[in-house]
């Protein structure tokens, strides 16, 4: 890994994702960039009476927002100089705009090899990006994007589930996910939950077959379990067998398979996983 793109909004959670790059990155050798979206505040008159807010544009007013950006441009270098002192490789990242927008710009500026961000679930980050986005980071970004939930804090990821349904190619992935196993020396297990609500499109021989002959897929790594629900199933699968991690791949859909026909799951784990969740894009 390269470089790993951290955005932070000083929620507790940031700590958490802040653990989960230190178990990802290499000391002094993975560039970890602790970004910090910040929007100016801007008072809306219409809510005062007679539109007039006392003080805007003022001396106090004006100061009472620089000492505001002060003191969030002083934490955000304080999180860079804590990983430099553990020895890591940290440079914090100010941008001005809106979540998404300083989200995206930072991607492409900076080419990371991961992003990682923590939900917290009342109201911080990933959340931001839920409500205005529609998950646009988390399931189309160009590179992969980790997850970590407010109920995890992850000190290893040793125990990795890769949840798919067989029903694509996706030996460009695991290429990806066996770089990174090997990194982390972890275990891989690959899961496919059998369900009424999953139509299974086509035979998983053929795919199984592939994934078999080009890696090294022992059969006890391949797990199939019933369940009502694939997000059900996946994340009981999980809690049994003690996985740290889970990975699914996110496909471009179009309209009507999105919307009518199959809606993502990998969507709907974004949001409600307790298990950190690394996303991976699969190209149609």
């Amino acid at each position: 890994m390269n470089r790993l793109l951290i955005p932070i909004d000083f929620s507790e959670n940031a700590e958490h994702a802040l653990n989960a790059a230190k178990i990802i990155a290499e000391k002094g050798a993975t560039e970890l960039l602790i970004l910090h979206a910040y929007q100016p505040y801007i008072a809306d008159v219409n809510l005062t009476p007679g539109g007039v807010l006392p003080g805007v544009g003022g001396a106090d007013f004006l100061a009472m927002t620089t000492d505001l950006e002060d003191d969030y441009r002083n934490r955000l270098d304080q999180y860079a100089d804590n990983l430099v002192a553990q020895g890591y490789n940290a440079r914090a990242l100010w941008m001005l705009g809106s979540v998404q927008s300083v989200v995206e710009e930072a991607i492409e500026e900076h080419q990371p090899a991961m992003v990682i961000v923590g939900r917290t679930g009342t109201g911080g980050f990933l959340d931001k990006l839920i409500g205005s986005s529609a998950t646009h980071i988390a399931l189309q970004s160009k590179c992969p994007v980790l997850v970590i939930p407010p109920q995890s804090n992850p000190t290893t990821f040793s125990k990795v589930v890769y949840a798919t349904q067989f029903e694509y190619d996706e030996n460009d992935i695991l290429k990806e996910v066996f770089v990174l196993l090997n990194h982390l020396g972890a275990q891989l297990t690959l899961l496919k939950i059998q369900s009424d609500a999953q139509p299974n499109i086509q035979p998983d021989n053929q795919y199984i077959d592939e994934i078999k002959a080009e890696f090294a897929i022992a059969e006890d790594q391949i797990v199939y379990k019933k369940a009502n629900h694939v997000l059900d199933g996946i994340e009981e699968y999980c809690d049994e067998a003690g996985a740290d991690l889970l990975i699914m791949s996110a496909r471009e859909r179009s309209f009507i398979e999105e919307f009518l026909i199959n809606p993502s799951v990998t969507r709907k784990l974004v949001i409600d996983t307790h298990v950190p969740l690394l996303v991976f894009h699969l190209k149609s």
